[in-house]
């Protein structure tokens, strides 16, 4: 943002089972460039499932984006652009996109190098969640896992068949949850009913309304915190 000449838009790609705090990570840095946060004028949320459902409209889908981000980086040229499920957006509508995100000065008179595209994808999500359990089996804390254990593996398995890997400067792997951040959850999901936080309490739901893998192990959530909020409710 403070960057008056960047060389091409910044493009993060956020992958990972669900769950794991991909779009609150997005909603986050929203919330640090954004006065009004997700409501700002200049964000732009899309999910691949409800505003690209038809795979027959695959063209009208493309015109109607490109248009859209046009329009909007000419507006303002700090726009940014969310895309949710990208592993179910058909393989058109995100070729229609990669110049937009490419090194150029200008494309139809309108640069877009100021502006900022997230991806959040649970692709990949099996290779992340398969080296942590590796790292755990070898001794290795999940705090100590390091970017560059899966990165390239990432990289290389989610978006090199669309061709998109060169337009994306970072790959973000996002870890799954175990049954310490699972509890983490559970006392602020109190917090916000209105109970009082109680750790023991948080421990004991912990066990009775999450998944873990492996079963004899029960050291990762399937599901991430994405659950908490519904079943807590059922239990409490």
């Amino acid at each position: 943002m403070n960057n008056d000449n960047p060389k091409k838009p910044l493009v993060l790609s956020f992958h990972g089972t669900a769950g794991t705090g991909k779009t609150l990570a997005s909603q986050l840095i929203v919330k640090n460039l954004y006065k009004k946060g997700m409501d700002s004028h200049f964000v732009h949320f899309f999910n691949s499932v409800i505003n690209f459902p038809h795979a027959s409209q695959v063209e009208t889908y493309k015109s109607q984006l490109q248009l859209w981000i046009r329009g909007n980086v000419t507006n303002c040229a700090h726009s940014m652009f969310i895309f949710d499920e990208m592993d179910k957006m058909h393989p058109g509508i995100i070729d229609s996109i990669k110049p937009f995100m490419d090194y150029q000065y200008k494309l139809d008179g309108v640069s877009y190098q100021k502006a900022i595209f997230i991806f959040l994808s649970n692709a990949g999500g099996k290779i992340i969640t398969q080296t942590t359990l590796v790292s755990w089996k070898a001794g290795k804390k999940r705090e100590e896992l390091k970017l560059e254990d899966v990165e390239t593996a990432l990289s290389s398995s989610v978006f090199n068949y669309h061709g998109e890997s060169y337009v994306v400067d970072f790959f973000i792997p996002f870890l799954p949850l175990e049954r310490q951040h699972i509890v983490q959850c559970i006392m602020v999901e109190m917090v916000a009913m209105g109970l009082q936080s109680e750790h023991n309490k948080a421990c004991e739901m912990a066990d009775k309304i999450v998944i873990y893998i492996p079963d004899d192990e029960r050291r990762i959530s399937v599901s991430g915190c994405k659950r908490i909020a519904s079943r807590l409710k059922n239990f409490m």
